[in-house]
């Protein structure tokens, strides 16, 4: 290649990457080389490296402590396996688009390609530009694949899931590129050899993996590189984890058998707590595996022993009688914890509820602000007092928040309330009276069409209500809930609900409150929308009390 055309291709590669550096940098700031070893996906949490002796105690360092620790310790091997790993994917990534490139524009001799400043003169563009997009590419890629944890060795993952993985990472990096490229309004590029290229990427990535995956596996179950174990406890936890460990010898565990000062008829039993120094010099051990964390004393004393003979330790927690077998280890800042229950919350669904509200309640203030006008006006001259009522309503989780309303009845009608007690006509905490002596006249015409609600469409905005939900209770009326009650606030309330579109005549809370749980638990967006369509059909018909 001439000088000049280097020249040219080394300007591309910085114009169009935006000054993209080499793979293994945007790996090293992206976090992509880790620790070429099983930690998250093992039923087991690393303690070694947390407890530190101190003046005789023990000294728990922090999360990230634990993180640059083990970074250091591992640089000289898994660090420089997974850059090995990054450079063969931007490799592949080359020579898969330069095979594509060739075969679209090159199909009767692709060897052509090399000759790069002849091509470009013979097919009217710059192959350079071509070059620099698929190097731009090799990085997007590689930091897809980094997200999907593709550059760690995760041994309980199938080679199903990695391709999965795979997939996915190609597929978000080449429709990334696909679109800085539409944007940039570059016309040059073909999108048929971007598409050809992904698809070359996925096989060739499945198909390099899955080769060094047999071969690793090989190795693992053959022992070699193995990790020689002991197990401190031969209970039914003790038994279960060395069973586990001699079936999956891809963990690359070697268990070697049980320390414990009371199971003296186990077979595999090498010795007492106490004959840890002994036996990790006999049996050449590299890790201790507690599985009674119960013994707090213990396990710091194993720990401390352990870290004096350069021993790695990892405690199995409690598992709660089976209740914890697959718990993940999370962290909450730095303190671990087991999760035994994960409730799943629908995040895209609430989002997209979120903007449903946002859009709604923004389109309903503007379409609706001459009747907002012309009703505030109506109020003011229909009656003395301000045309807005603000009162404190309960909303999610018991947070209080200021409802505004249009003012369908007299000044000081809360103080009224107490009064009038006696002839309310619902069941349970809540108070109504079909003919309310304190509703004005214009009142009652604005609640037959549910005009009062409308202003509550600012509070949908603010984020305190939802367009659909259970119905936002009074403060007095929530102070006389019972215990069960309390679930209708597990979510946002509603200018509308199941309750108003299905049995708003019926005068019974406990109705009320059935229709509000079913609506929690049965909620998506598709029961909103209907929920939506049958509360237009409810004011058109004038429904309201």
């Amino acid at each position: 290649m001439k000088k000049g055309s280097w020249y040219d291709f080394i300007s591309n590669v910085h114009s169009v990457a935006g000054g993209v550096s080499f793979p293994w940098r945007w790996l090293r700031y992206a976090g992509a080389i880790g620790i070429d070893h099983p930690r998250a996906s093992e039923p087991t949490t690393k303690v070694g490296t947390n407890a530190v002796p101190r003046n005789g105690k023990l000294r728990f360092t922090s999360q990230h402590e634990n993180r640059r620790s083990k970074d250091t310790h591992h640089f000289s091997g898994g660090r420089w396996v997974q850059v090995l790993y990054a450079l063969t994917d931007f490799l592949l990534v080359c020579i898969d688009g330069l095979i594509a490139f060739s075969f679209r524009f090159l199909p009767s001799s692709p060897e052509r390609i090399l000759h790069w400043s002849r091509i470009s003169s013979e097919l009217g563009f710059s192959v350079n530009r071509y070059a620099a997009f698929f190097l731009l590419y090799g990085s997007l890629t590689l930091l897809f694949c980094q997200s999907q944890s593709l550059y760690q060795t995760v041994r309980t993952r199938t080679a199903t899931q990695e391709s999965f993985a795979i997939l996915k990472a190609v597929t978000l990096s080449t429709l990334l590129l696909s679109a800085f490229i539409y944007f940039s309004g570059v016309k040059i590029v073909s999108r048929l050899v971007i598409a050809c290229a992904g698809a070359l990427n996925v096989i060739t990535f499945a198909a390099w993996r899955l080769v060094k995956r047999r071969v690793v596996l090989g190795r693992a179950e053959r022992g070699i590189g193995a990790r020689n174990a002991v197990i401190v406890g031969a209970g039914r936890v003790g038994q279960a984890l060395s069973e586990y460990l001699t079936e999956n010898k891809q963990l690359g565990y070697q268990f070697k058998g049980f320390l414990d000062a009371n199971h003296s008829g186990q077979p595999k039993l090498l010795g007492k707590i106490e004959d840890l120094a002994r036996i990790s010099r006999l049996e050449f051990i590299d890790e201790v595996l507690i599985t009674i964390p119960s013994e707090r004393e213990l396990v710091k004393k194993v720990t401390a022993e352990a870290r004096l003979l350069r021993l790695n330790v990892k405690v199995v927690p409690e598992l709660y009688d089976g209740l914890g077998w697959d718990a993940p280890i999370q962290y909450v800042g730095d303190f671990p914890v087991m999760e035994l229950h994960w409730e799943p919350i629908p995040g895209f669904g609430l989002f997209l509820k979120r903007v449903i509200d946002i859009l709604g309640a923004g389109m309903g203030l503007v379409v609706l602000s001459p009747v907002l006008v012309a009703t505030a006006i109506a109020i003011r001259l229909g009656s003395p007092g301000p045309a807005l009522y603000c009162s404190q309503r309960v909303g999610k989780k018991g947070r209080r928040f200021s409802c505004y309303k249009f003012r369908s009845m007299v000044v000081k009608a809360d103080e009224m309330k107490d009064h009038l007690r006696h002839l309310n006509e619902r069941q349970g905490p809540t108070f109504k009276i079909a003919s309310d002596p304190r509703i004005t006249g214009l009142g009652k015409f604005l609640r037959k069409y549910s005009l009062d609600e409308i202003p509550q469409l600012w509070n949908v905005l603010k984020g305190d209500m939802s367009l659909v939900g259970p119905r936002p209770h009074p403060v007095d009326d929530y102070e006389q809930y019972s215990l069960e009650h309390l679930r209708r606030l597990d979510v946002k309330p509603g200018i509308t609900g199941l309750w108003q579109v299905t049995a708003r005549q019926d005068p019974s809370f406990e109705t009320n409150m059935k229709l509000d749980l079913e609506y929690i638990e049965n909620w998506n967006i598709s029961l909103d929308m209907g929920i939506l369509a049958k509360t237009l059909l409810e004011i058109a018909g004038g429904s309201g009390t």
